[in-house]
């Protein structure tokens, strides 16, 4: 009997003992089935055997699995990134054996026990471009051929020791293989994967994410409403928690070759359920506002293993958000709430901290000092960029960010809050409007305040004019003088406003003192120049009094007293 026989005598055996649902899992039953009988668009035109474009009992290369077709030869362009541990090397084992078809350079049909090649419907040779079609650029694929040892999952941190796989997951000669993930004989799921991606089951055979198993990201059940892109067209789970990892990544072809990302654009990774399509939030709304944090400036700027400070001015979503961790939390200030859960910062001494505790943590990472941090919008007495300074508990005088503020005795503030009270970089900086989504993603007002603070001089005073402030303080209270007995006069007669004298972050005490700078006293010098005798300077005199040297709006100060 022919040897063509035997392996068609075999097989036909192999597939009559099998019960019906082995029958359905069959690789004749299978896209891998490419003869003439097989399902796919991609099949020969007469070739019946089915294991022939695999197999073949003689002659094989190599003899194990009895490979009936040649290594393609070529080099591959590998996976890398700044945070991979592995080092992946060129193709080898069953993974090459894999690429000589996937790689889409040698034709289906070139089998070493054919003297011509298979012929194919429709003319096809290759096979066809699309997600199948790996290429020899393997930098957009997930990485094979490396050692799998219990020394990677040590370094990495995030990966389970290779003793803990469990199969139908498994490594080939201690090496992560394409039939690690891969089953070429059987389509028990989709895409001939050894377990579903679902829930993302499969990805977390090796990969134990940090937070990952609480984040909302693993567990949230929301669904995309079918208005604009589907987010999910490359895998087709119904909802976030389905779609686990693939809601971000992809194994195969991605679009983004670091980390292997959807979309090369890394906003877009987040923004396409992050639009009021799947996330209730409509984060891309925002990001259309004229004062934002502007992630669409950027790309391929932020990486994952870049300094606790930023040194090169960017910024994307992954740098305030986790999205392995992020959760839906709540907190109290100062503490950060699930949206900042698993995320990196620098404290109140200027130490980095990973994960962050509190919330101001996260922005004193940019805003803090960064040789990068934005230049600030006022021109002060004394100037100071490094909000981790301007907080400072430690300060003459401070809001309330990251400890009660100095000043025991604030008339003004709205009940429930007293002076013992802490608050939000968010309480003021965020996106505008009833209903917008928290944090500051984009805002009508400069600086991204939620809320109308004008600084020119000669403003007109009104409740939108200087709506942050009177968010917090009573509009009243201050034009009724209880605090300061000339804010009326100079708020709204003189048309003085708030910004001129107040620096609302704080002052530093390497630069102030509680006698200058009391009160967020830090005069803009843009509308307060010195008085006559070249003094420039505030002095508390105690409770609700103090004395001024300056010149303003024509105005000869010269240690002239206000106060009760």
């Amino acid at each position: 009997m022919s040897a063509r026989n035997l392996v068609i005598r075999y097989t036909l055996f192999f597939l009559s003992v099998l019960p019906l649902e082995g029958i359905s899992q069959s690789v004749q039953h299978s896209l891998h089935n490419l003869s003439v009988s097989g399902p796919g668009e991609v099949r020969s035109s007469s070739e019946s055997e089915v294991c022939v474009f695999c197999h073949t009992p003689h002659n094989s290369l190599p003899s194990s699995p009895l490979w009936n077709k040649d290594d393609p030869g070529y080099t591959y362009t590998l996976y890398h990134s700044s945070t991979i541990q592995a080092a992946p090397g060129q193709p080898n084992g069953s993974s090459i054996l894999c690429l000589s078809c996937h790689d889409g350079t040698t034709a289906l049909g070139n089998v070493m026990s054919r003297v011509v090649d298979i012929e194919f419907t429709g003319g096809i040779t290759v096979i066809p471009e699309g997600k199948t079609n790996i290429s020899t650029d393997l930098a957009d694929d997930h990485p094979v051929s490396f050692d799998y040892t219990s020394g990677l999952s040590s370094a990495d941190g995030q990966l389970r020791d290779p003793s803990s796989i469990v199969p139908p997951v498994g490594l080939q000669q201690g090496q992560l293989q394409c039939i690690s993930c891969h089953d070429p004989h059987r389509n028990l799921t989709e895409n001939f994967l050894v377990v579903t991606a679902q829930f993302s089951e499969l990805c977390i055979s090796c990969h134990q994410r940090d937070y990952w198993i609480s984040s909302s990201h693993s567990n949230s059940s929301a669904t995309w409403n079918g208005t604009g892109i589907n987010p999910w067209n490359h895998t087709g789970y119904q909802n976030v928690a389905e779609n686990g990892c693939e809601n971000c990544h992809n194994p195969h072809n991605a679009g983004n070759k670091y980390r292997l990302m959807n979309y090369l654009e890394e906003e877009n990774n987040c923004l396409h359920c992050h639009n009021g399509n799947v996330a209730s939030t409509n984060l891309v709304a925002q990001l259309t506002k004229p004062y934002l944090h502007n992630v669409y400036g950027y790309n391929l700027d932020h990486d994952a293993d870049e300094g606790e400070l930023v040194t090169s001015m960017h910024v994307e979503c992954e740098d305030c958000h986790n999205p392995h961790a992020v959760n839906s939390a709540p907190a109290s200030p100062p503490a950060a709430n699930g949206s900042l859960a698993g995320v990196r910062g620098v404290n109140q001494n200027g130490n980095p901290v990973d994960p962050l505790q509190y919330a101001y943590e996260l922005c004193y990472r940019c805003h803090g000092d960064s040789p990068t941090k934005p230049s600030g919008r006022t021109p002060r007495q004394l100037e100071q960029n490094n909000v981790r300074l301007e907080f400072d508990p430690a300060n003459p005088s401070h809001h309330a960010v990251n400890s009660a503020g100095a000043n025991p005795n604030v008339p003004s503030l709205i009940s429930p809050l007293t002076e013992s009270s802490i608050i939000y970089c968010t309480d003021c900086h965020g996106s505008d409007g009833s209903g917008s989504p928290d944090g500051p993603h984009g805002s009508i007002f400069p600086a991204q305040l939620k809320y109308g603070y004008q600084t020119a001089d000669f403003t007109n005073e009104s409740p939108s004019a200087y709506e942050l402030c009177y968010t917090c303080h009573s509009r009243n209270s201050i034009l009724n003088d209880e605090s300061f007995d000339d804010h009326d006069k100079h708020i709204r007669d003189l048309r003085t406003p708030c910004n001129a004298c107040h620096d609302p972050h704080g002052i530093s005490h390497t630069q102030g003192n509680s006698t200058a700078n009391a009160h967020l006293i830090n005069f803009d010098v843009s509308i307060v120049s010195p008085a006559n005798n070249g003094t420039l300077r505030y002095e508390s005199l105690g409770s609700f009094s103090g004395r001024c040297y300056l010149n303003c709006h024509g105005r000869n100060h010269m240690g002239w007293h206000y106060g009760y």
